[in-house]
């Protein structure tokens, strides 16, 4: 008689960065119960980040556009995960997309955060809510926090908190097209403006990494405003080298996992090249770099001033941003230390 074996569900529904931040939980969920199949549900566009993590047993990708359900498009995912007949759900977000998708899915035990705003049903979408001001938010990394919303159910609290992410490899060759080996990527776009180092501050990077013979390749998001950035640093150092618009998130993934390094401020891109392994650099202000700097003895962090903005500002109105407070000296001596600890590393 074959054996029946248990599936559990995370669900997760928020920024790319904050879906890899949540795998080392969700590695230790699976740790925990290592004869239970794991499913993730994603927004179809953070798939790729989450795609090739050996652990998983399926990756549900669910169609979205911001601030618009897609009904039409989704029940039919949602039937089918209805008939997964999961023994359990994690929702570690606890927005109110993934608390309905959490009790239309029915799990048999729903989990899930209840923050002290949020709408009126949402307590009855889990049947083991956790409220999240019993989960400490000061000086606890958000990995250990979404550990803190497993310790019911018997996850080690002190498990491994290293993201991890995995590159598609049959785009390597492409991927090695891009860039060269040794190149450093500088990504200068966050999803907010007031997270962003100026780009003329980039520009005096550039050119003191060049004397000193290290190559820094730019990069941005794909959107518009972020290409944007790279057109600013283009008008002001036309010699800067560029990655432009990449085609997808699998193939930027590729590039990623060949670089040398990785400097940018607090966004999504940061959390992936930790994930696969990249020394990163991360230039935080207007953001908690001890809730989102990516952890490890690879990982170096330069946090700025004090900042005045309200957490819900996207860009800075204040006479001297915060971001503006870390100098190019010190990010470029902080780099040379991440890259010197990258070459005796890999000795």
């Amino acid at each position: 008689m074959p054996r029946f074996v248990k599936k559990n569900l995370c669900i997760l529904f928020k920024y790319l960065g904050d879906v890899a931040v949540a795998v080392p939980a969700m590695r230790a969920l699976k740790e925990s119960r290592p004869e239970d199949e794991l499913h993730i549900l994603v927004a179809e566009e953070a798939v790729p980040i989450v795609r090739h993590l050996p652990w998983l047993t399926h990756v549900w990708g669910l169609p979205r556009k911001r601030g618009r359900a897609q009904l039409r498009s989704s029940l039919p995912l949602i039937a089918a995960l209805r008939r997964e007949r999961f023994a359990l759900s994690v929702d570690f977000v606890g927005n109110d997309r993934g608390a309905i998708l959490s009790l239309m899915i029915g799990a048999q035990e729903r989990i899930g955060l209840i923050p002290k705003r949020s709408f009126w049903g949402r307590k009855h979408c889990y049947n083991r809510p956790v409220l999240e001001q019993t989960i400490p938010s000061v000086d606890v990394h958000e990995s250990e926090r979404h550990l803190r919303l497993l310790q019911e159910f018997h996850v080690d609290q002190n498990a491994n908190c290293a993201l991890e992410v995995h590159a598609d490899d049959t785009l390597a060759h492409e991927a090695t097209g891009l860039l060269e080996p040794g190149a450093v990527i500088a990504h200068l776009s966050t999803s907010q403006p007031k997270k962003e180092w100026p780009v003329e501050y980039w520009r005096a990077l550039y050119l003191k990494a060049r004397s000193a013979g290290v190559r820094i390749v730019f990069a941005s998001g794909p959107s518009e405003r972020e290409q944007a950035l790279l057109e600013a640093l283009r008008e002001i150092e036309p010699e800067a080298p560029m990655l432009g618009r990449v085609s997808s998130l699998d193939l930027y993934l590729a590039i990623l996992a060949r670089a040398r390094g990785f400097i940018s401020g607090d966004t999504g891109p940061l959390h992936f090249a930790a994930g696969l392994g990249v020394p990163t650099l991360s230039l935080f202000a207007a953001t908690d770099a001890r809730r989102w700097a990516p952890l490890g003895e690879k990982h170096c962090c330069l946090t700025g001033g004090g900042c005045h903005c309200s957490g819900h500002a996207h860009i800075c109105s204040h006479a001297e941003p915060c971001i503006r407070t870390l100098k190019v000296e010190a990010v470029w001596t902080e780099l040379q230390r991440l890259l010197q600890i990258s070459a005796q590393r890999s000795l």
